[in-house]
Parts: C-alpha cells; structure tokens; sequence
C-alpha cells in the first residue's frame, strides 16, 4: 500500500496492520477487548496516530470477516459490513 497520511509519512501495509491488531489483542496484558487507538498507537510515534485509524479500521473489518477477530460495539459482537460509532476489537472466544 503506498497511502500517504497528510503529513507525507508512509502508511503500514494492510498486512502490517493486521499482525499489529492480533499481536495487541493478544497481549497477555490485554483487557478482554482493545481500542482502535491502542493499535493505531502501537503502529506510530507522536500525532500521526490519527491518520492509521481508518486504515485500522477496515483491516479489522477484514479480520472480523475472516472470523480472525470480533467487532465489539456497546459490549456486544456487530456485523462488520454494518456497524457504526465507537467499537473495539477483540479475539474470538476460544472453543
């Protein structure tokens, strides 16, 4: 991917985005779900942060239609093709 933030920095691959989501959500510091901002955090230094937010976005969509991960809004699982607002991520239960 050769995206461009508005500060000219070089945007993470999709790919990079998606280990980013799982590594994070699998920390065994992690609370049962994580925020978009943790990852988009863990991804860049200072500011920029802001700018991966929708590239974080539709990679955990991605994931969450491979049934790699779960989109969480007010506490419950949500379609990932059909959700609004604030969300968080989480890995799918195991079993």
């Amino acid at each position: 991917m050769n995206d461009r933030s508005a500060a000219g920095a070089r945007l993470p691959s999709e790919d990079a985005v998606e280990a980013a989501i799982l590594a994070v959500a699998g920390r065994p510091d992690a609370l049962r779900t994580i925020t978009p901002e943790e990852v988009a955090r863990s991804l860049a230094q200072g500011p920029d942060w802001q700018s991966l937010l929708p590239l974080v976005r539709r990679c955990a969509i991605r994931l969450a239609e491979a049934e790699r991960l779960v989109i969480y809004r007010k506490g419950k699982p949500v379609d990932p093709a059909d959700f609004r607002g604030v969300y968080r991520l989480g890995l799918p239960p195991q079993g």
